[in-house]
């Protein structure tokens, strides 16, 4: 039986999901744009999952969501919701010249790459760097001032699983740099662990298939500050869709699916904390019945308990990554997204690893069905990998 243990990369679809999917292919497939009642009952049902996905954001405390027509876009996935985020607030204020834009230096390829575009445009941007994970805090304040348009930072690092301190992120930003926008990337904290409090962003991005929906559908929250100034313009053009900030016709049966796993998942964020921890504190206990110093959990300052970023030394990650989908366990060597392109992970880099330990790092991301049975077969994967590729070395 698979241990699939990449939950970060994409989750299995949930039965919600999967049911109201094919409902919606064989009984709502007309246009949410259409007048007629056919149109009106798809885009009722778009309007149901958004205001799914809402009830989720408010009941972890991500964003305190007063209008879920107006205020969540529906995308393609994570990197477009990060693209407008990122490059629709850039946009809107070109009035700010050479305007500075601060991300961090761990962050997700789809937020580094829109920060390289915007540089090619004259935007001075800024990267922090998260020694540990997590961004180094005295860094960030020294680079804020007036001429700051945005900030944008992850919630939690999708390969290494450090948290940010994103309400100090907030609170420094509106101090020091009050006409600034503060963009959150969501993307693997979404549905896994309830926050003690509204970070007060101004927009959050979130993806489907990490919460137990279909791929190809994602979303971005927009503040009513952002909505209200004008603050966020569109990089797709076309029939004006999404509040004319997302043009083409919405993604109906993915659309619904990602509302059936959000309200499913995340009916309890609490139970999936207290999952997520139980396997955690299960694998730190089995790692320790490994060689001593064969395999190394690279702990972050700060660290959620779904994503863990272990070190094999001396075997290469993707050596060790094939040894156990040979036996069945499922993991990754890093971001899934990047993991393809064979470029040097700036999460780990920034993380403070040598370049040798980095390509000998794996990541462990667990999911709502993962049990201890999944961890026990990557231990004796694991150990089985330690004793075989030592020797070929």
């Amino acid at each position: 039986m698979a241990a699939y243990l990449d939950n970060a990369a994409t989750t299995r679809p949930c039965d919600a999901a999967t049911a109201a999917m094919k409902k919606a292919l064989t009984d709502i497939y007309g246009n949410p744009s259409s007048l007629h009642l056919m149109g009106l009952e798809a885009e009722k049902a778009v309007n149901e999952a958004r205001a799914n996905i809402a009830a989720a954001l408010i009941r972890q405390k991500l964003a305190d969501v007063k209008k879920p027509e107006r205020q969540l876009v529906f995308t393609s996935g994570g990197t477009e919701a990060n693209n407008l985020a990122i490059i629709g607030t850039a946009m809107s204020k070109k009035r700010f010249a050479g305007g500075k834009i601060i991300l961090g230096e761990s962050e997700h390829s789809s937020v580094l790459e829109c920060g390289r575009h915007l540089s090619e445009l004259g935007f001075r941007v800024v990267t922090i760097p998260s020694p540990r994970g997590v961004w180094d805090m005295e860094k960030y304040r020294s680079e804020l001032d007036r001429s700051v348009v945005l900030v944008s930072a992850m919630v939690v690092n999708n390969e290494t699983g450090a948290l940010h301190d994103v309400w100090n992120i907030v609170k420094l930003a509106r101090e020091l740099a009050p006409e600034a926008s503060v963009h959150f990337d969501a993307v693997q904290a979404f549905c896994k662990f309830p926050l003690e409090r509204f970070p007060d962003a101004d927009l959050i991005s979130v993806s489907s298939h990490k919460i137990y929906g279909p791929k190809g559908v994602g979303a971005l929250y927009i503040s009513e500050r952002i909505l209200k100034n004008g603050n966020i313009s569109p990089v797709i053009f076309g029939g004006g869709q999404e509040q004319g900030l997302r043009s083409g016709t919405e993604n109906t049966v993915g659309i619904i699916g990602f509302g059936a796993a959000a309200k499913e998942i995340g009916s309890d964020i609490a139970a999936n904390a207290a999952h997520f921890a139980d396997l955690y504190s299960y694998l730190c206990e089995k790692l320790s019945s490994l060689p001593e110093g064969s395999v190394i959990i690279n702990e972050p300052a700060v660290r959620v308990k779904h994503i863990v970023s272990l070190t094999v030394p001396k075997i290469r990650s993707e050596t060790m990554l094939h040894h156990l989908s040979s036996h069945g366990v499922f993991v990754s060597s890093g971001s899934a997204c990047s993991s393809n392109t064979r470029h040097k992970s700036s999460a780990l880099s920034s993380f403070g690893l040598s370049d040798e330990n980095a390509d000998c790092t794996i990541r462990i991301s667990f999911g709502l069905y993962n049990t201890h049975v999944d961890i026990d077969a990557l231990i004796c994967g694991l150990a089985d990998g330690i004793s075989r590729l030592a020797r070929k070395r």
